[in-house]
């Protein structure tokens, strides 16, 4: 079985009903961009995923979605929306997660892509959007919060 099968009958199995694959395209047609983010009862599962083609992006985001299922938390600029504030010094609590505002998120996204240089990796973009989102936030008083 695939992630996205995984998911799904992970989800239903739980009674949670099928879960909604939320899909966006971004570019020109021959260098299309995907990205997809998973939604279950109301909120956005892990961090989402990005592919060349419509599928691998719902396999990343079943992946993710179902690593936050398990309490794992995704590693990388491209999980923008949780990631964490900074490093953490040995012997210190948990650290804290930013939250997630899929609207804000999806906003800076687009907005670094915008400002980014023709030759930018995926993964410059991916890190300009999450200083972009935790900066906002932190603007607005939305600071990350603390894990229990």
């Amino acid at each position: 079985m695939n992630a996205k099968g995984e998911l799904i009958a992970r989800l239903v199995g739980q009674g949670q009903g099928a879960p909604l694959f939320e899909a966006v395209s971004r570019g020109p047609a021959h260098e299309r961009l995907f990205r997809v983010q998973v939604i279950a009862g109301g909120r956005v599962l892990g961090a989402g995923g990005e592919g060349r083609s419509k599928r691998d992006a719902e396999r990343l985001a079943a992946e993710s979605a179902m690593r936050a299922l398990d309490g794992v938390t995704d590693d990388g600029p491209q999980n923008a929306g949780t990631k964490d504030a900074g490093p953490q010094e040995a012997g210190t609590q948990t650290p804290a997660r930013w939250p997630i505002y899929s609207g804000v998120l999806e906003a800076a996204l687009e907005t670094a892509l915008d400002l980014a240089p023709e030759d930018a990796t995926l993964d410059e973009v991916r890190a300009d959007a999450a200083r972009l989102y935790r900066d906002l936030l932190a603007e607005l008083g939305h600071g990350p919060e603390e894990e229990g």
